[in-house]
C-alpha cells in the first residue's frame, strides 16, 4: 500500500510543472497497459490548476488512454503466453480465475464489456490486455475504448470547467459510486431495449 501510495503523490506532483500535459499522456498510455494509478488523478490536479483548458487535457487523456489501450491489445495478442506470469505475479487485479471471467463476458458482450471496463473503476488493463489474448474484434475494441475513455475523462473535466474546485471534492468523495451509478442505469437500458425489441 505504501508503493501505491507514493506513487499517487509521485502522479500528482506533475501537476505543478511544465511537463503535467505530457506527463498526463504517458500516464493514460501506461495505465491502459500496465500501471497502477488512474490518469483521473492528474487530469483532477491540471483540471483544477486551469479549469479553461479543462477539455484539451480530457482530449489528452483520451488519446493517451486510447492508444496505452492498443499497447494492452498488442501484449494480449502476441506475448500473453511468455508474459501472463510477470502479470499475475506483479500487477495488481490480474488472476487467472478473474481472466476467465472476462472471458465470459467478452463471449456475450465485447462492446459493452470494453465499454464498462474503460468507464468505470475496474482496471482497463485487465481488459485491454484480455481483449488481445482472445482476439477480440480490433475495431469494435478501438471504438468501444474511445467512446468509453473520453466519456470519463470528458464528464471530468466539463465538472471542472463549469465548477471548479466544488467538483473536485464531489468527485473525489463519490467517484466509484457514480461510475456504478451510471453503469447500472446503463444496462438497465439495454434491458430494455432488448425487452422491446
Amino acid at each position: 500500500m505504501k508503493v501505491v501510495r507514493r506513487l499517487y503523490d509521485w502522479v500528482l506532483s506533475w501537476a505543478d510543472t511544465p511537463y503535467g500535459v505530457p506527463a498526463l499522456f504517458l500516464l493514460a498510455f501506461a495505465e491502459a497497459s500496465f500501471f497502477p494509478i488512474p490518469p483521473d488523478v492528474l487530469l483532477i490536479a491540471l483540471c483544477l490548476a486551469i479549469p479553461t483548458r479543462s477539455y484539451r487535457f480530457a482530449l489528452v487523456a483520451t488519446i493517451g488512454s486510447a492508444t496505452g489501450g492498443m499497447l494492452g491489445y498488442l501484449i494480449g495478442w502476441g506475448a500473453w503466453d511468455s508474459l501472463s506470469p510477470y502479470f499475475y505475479q506483479y500487477v495488481p487485479g490480474f488472476t487467472e480465475a478473474g481472466f476467465a471471467q472476462v472471458k465470459g463476458l467478452f463471449d456475450q458482450y465485447d462492446f459493452w464489456t470494453i465499454f464498462a471496463a474503460g468507464f468505470t473503476p475496474i482496471p482497463y488493463k485487465i481488459f485491454t490486455i484480455s481483449a488481445g489474448a482472445f482476439q477480440i474484434n480490433l475495431p469494435v475494441f478501438a471504438l468501444a475504448s474511445v467512446v468509453s475513455r473520453g466519456l470519463r475523462f470528458f464528464l471530468i473535466a466539463a465538472l471542472f470547467y463549469y465548477l471548479g474546485r466544488p467538483a473536485r471534492d464531489f468527485i473525489e468523495k463519490y467517484f466509484n459510486l457514480l461510475t456504478i451509478l451510471f453503469l447500472v442505469l446503463l444496462v438497465a437500458v439495454l434491458v430494455l431495449i432488448k425487452y422491446l425489441h
